[in-house]
């Protein structure tokens, strides 16, 4: 007999995973990383990307981790989706992370990393007129997410501030 345990797929720190109905899809260590899920609402199939970084254009090296940028693991989670069959006017997005989890008194915008994050996945979702139906970003505090294929409910878990459904 399986347990709920056997039917949570983990996504690591850069990293993009996918799974269907009944399988959940959870990351931690959301601070200023971001969260991204997009799903087909019919087919109850999802995409979760974990994603570290704006952009890939300012990557030291040449064999770089794809999954790891918002201009990279995006495209690669939305054709995967498409290609396992979904429709793209079936997608929906939901999103969580980017906080500013260190106070400077620099105005470095490279520093702010987090609301970075948050403007690359909304840039390309809207590019590729995914809509998002639920969002949990900003703030200060580290999340942990967790979605569900079955009932496309987000559960985020905020550090020190409880857990909401989205």
């Amino acid at each position: 007999m399986k347990t709920l345990v056997d039917h949570i797929v983990k996504v690591g720190i850069a990293d993009l995973k996918f799974a269907e109905a009944p399988m959940h899809l959870r990351t931690s260590g959301l601070g200023s990383c971001v969260g991204v899920v997009i799903y087909d609402t019919r087919l109850k199939i999802a995409g979760m990307a974990h994603v570290m970084l704006p952009d890939s254009t300012s990557a030291k090296k040449d064999n770089i981790n794809v999954y790891k940028y918002a201009d990279t693991s995006l495209p690669v989670l939305l054709q995967t989706l498409l290609d396992k069959g979904a429709k793209r006017y079936q997608l929906k997005a939901k999103i969580a992370g980017g906080a500013q989890m260190f106070s400077f008194s620099s105005t470095n915008d490279m520093l702010r990393v987090g609301e970075r994050n948050v403007v690359a996945v909304k840039q390309f979702l809207e590019t590729e007129r995914i809509p998002i139906v639920a969002e949990d970003v900003r703030g200060k505090s580290g999340r942990t997410i967790e979605f569900s294929t079955e009932t496309l409910l987000l559960n985020v878990r905020t550090v020190n501030q409880g857990t909401q459904d989205l």
